[in-house]
């Protein structure tokens, strides 16, 4: 995943969230076709063409007045760090707001979703027990298989230089 050229370096197109220090700030999504990368406006909009990436492939022309031929809205360099979502993470609930922080040492990135009122939750057990504690959310439909913390991939060649990441190798 070093080079983003005129072939795809997964089997599909990718999603990124790009990062100024450790919360993102830019939204952007690698066309099917021609693998140019375009700017998304919202996280509205980012979230749901994550949500159904695989199965429907973004193109140029989804953004409106954008084609193939237009010149990429954003390079992928190193000028910022970039980080890669999975594809079909679902799109947050209604209400509750998610979250990607990388750590200052670039070493990973955690996930994590604010709830209704303010409390940060970082597991799906956390999740359970609020659903549990207000019945009101389950009735209105929100699973806890709405919530996915699975974290991005942080792109080792976009992090500063002058970072010293520490890798941590850990034994089950």
């Amino acid at each position: 995943m070093e080079e983003v050229s005129q072939s795809p370096v997964s089997p599909y197109p990718r999603t990124h969230e790009k990062l100024r220090d450790s919360s993102p700030s830019v939204s952007a999504v690698q066309c099917a076709n021609c693998f140019q990368w375009r700017l998304i406006s919202s996280q509205e909009e980012y979230e749901e063409i994550r949500e159904n990436f695989i199965q429907k492939p973004w193109f140029c022309d989804d953004k409106a007045n954008v084609t193939c031929q237009d010149p990429s809205d954003i390079e992928y360099d190193a000028t910022r760090t970039w980080v890669v979502d999975r594809p079909n993470i679902p799109k947050t609930p209604a209400g509750f707001k998610r979250y990607v922080h990388v750590r200052k040492d670039y070493s990973r990135a955690d996930t994590y979703y604010i709830l209704p009122g303010g409390k940060k939750v970082r597991s799906r057990t956390e999740v359970e027990s609020f659903l549990e504690a207000n019945p009101g959310y389950r009735d209105a439909g929100i699973t806890v298989d709405g919530f996915c913390f699975t974290t991005p991939k942080i792109m080792k060649e976009t992090i500063p230089e002058d970072v010293e990441v520490e890798v941590v190798i850990r034994r089950k």
